[in-house]
């Protein structure tokens, strides 16, 4: 029986790379796509997201989520990474479908209840609509089976601060609220994510197995390359949100360790993952019933692009 996923995202480049993996991965059943702002605003990321879902010819419904943080002031849009339209400026097309009526975190609670847990949600953006779900129905937090998130790092250095990855940052709040509640959480952060480099010969490849998908991640993710390239000297980009799926497939690419996390949500360090190691205690007030969140800090890299391409080559 397929895994039951929701993605919630905001695409953005690389959640297109993980949006589109998903959708090929016949061990996955994609119920739904939630959107938030975080690459774009929320309403480019819902246009987006059903411009993918139409590009692979599905019928999966996209919710719309929220448009800011909890709490502190929104930021800038990095459209130096992703472009302006979140799909590197390449004049994609507008969809024809519409958004689902219900908001996202509507969507996560209704699908959550309908499937008790069964549905894990893979979250590849800021993490406002889970925690609006959490906070609207607690208790979805003991029916889902897993939190899948790109976001955080723990050893490895900040990628919007020198402690804070872009993700955490956009909504401090939101992801304290997620990684303390009372469900399963695997952070995905840039402790893994920095140790992958996708290059165009693997999309040119991609491409020449599957001309209609492969031409598009080709063509969007020379703008993301193009920034990687510049400010890291690397001949491709990270591989962010696409790991999620991967990690929802086999897990066993993955080395983790465990530990509790709480986030920094204001000062210099907003946005930090702060770990408690598994084993490890702390005297001081915030760290007491914090459960504990799986952890990347390894990755078979060479798997992992395998994976990615064999599946879009499917």
């Amino acid at each position: 029986m397929a895994r039951k996923i929701i993605i919630d995202t905001d695409p953005g480049i690389d959640d297109a790379m993980a949006i589109l993996f998903a959708f090929h991965a016949q061990e996955l059943e994609v119920l739904g796509l939630t959107t938030t702002y975080g690459n774009v605003s929320v309403e480019q990321s819902t246009i987006n997201a059903l411009a993918l879902v139409e590009l692979a010819g599905k019928t999966v419904p996209v919710a719309k989520g929220v448009a800011v943080p909890r709490v502190r002031e929104p930021g800038e849009f990095p459209d130096f990474v992703h472009g302006k339209d979140g799909f590197g400026n390449i004049g994609w097309a507008a969809p024809v479908t519409q958004a689902d009526p219900r908001d996202a975190a509507q969507f996560i609670i209704d699908q959550v209840r309908a499937h008790p847990g069964e549905v894990t949600l893979i979250a590849l953006g800021p993490l406002g609509n889970l925690a609006a779900a959490l906070e609207r129905d607690p208790e979805i937090a003991h029916l889902v089976d897993e939190v899948i998130l790109m976001g955080g790092t723990w050893k490895e250095r900040g990628n919007v601060s020198p402690v804070a990855e872009a993700n955490i940052i956009n909504d401090p709040h939101a992801a304290d609220m997620v990684f303390t509640a009372p469900w399963q959480v695997v952070m995905i952060g840039l402790d893994v994510t920095h140790q992958v480099l996708l290059q165009n010969s693997l999309l040119e490849r991609v491409r020449n197995v599957n001309p209609k998908e492969g031409t598009f991640l080709y063509d969007i993710a020379q703008f993301y390359i193009n920034f990687y390239s510049g400010i890291h000297d690397v001949e491709g980009c990270y591989f962010h949100d696409a790991s999620c799926v991967a990690y929802a497939l086999h897990p066993d690419i993955f080395g983790v360790a465990r530990g509790a996390v709480r986030v920094a949500t204001d000062g210099l360090a907003m946005g930090q993952t702060i770990v408690c190691p598994e084993g490890k205690t702390s005297p001081l007030p915030g760290w007491d019933n914090v459960p504990m969140t799986d952890i990347c800090m390894e990755v078979d890299s060479e798997r992992l692009l395998q994976l990615f391409e064999e599946t879009l080559c499917q």
